[in-house]
């Protein structure tokens, strides 16, 4: 499986409790934090839903 690298680029202060869980989800915990994940459906499907908090590059 390929590998993608998630780093948090807007704040999760002002957002629901939904889209805070799926940062923690992912093991981010502050801004700029970049983590590196498998390109899981499940993990895919976590970054679609705070996709406009959140960059996304392929490695």
């Amino acid at each position: 499986m390929k590998k993608i690298k998630i780093t948090q680029v807007k704040s999760a202060v002002d957002r629901s409790t939904r889209q805070k869980r799926s940062l923690e989800a992912l093991g981010i915990r502050k801004m700029h934090q970049t983590v590196e994940h498998e390109a899981t459906p499940q993990i895919l499907g976590i970054v679609d839903s705070v996709k406009h908090l959140v960059s996304v590059e392929e490695l």
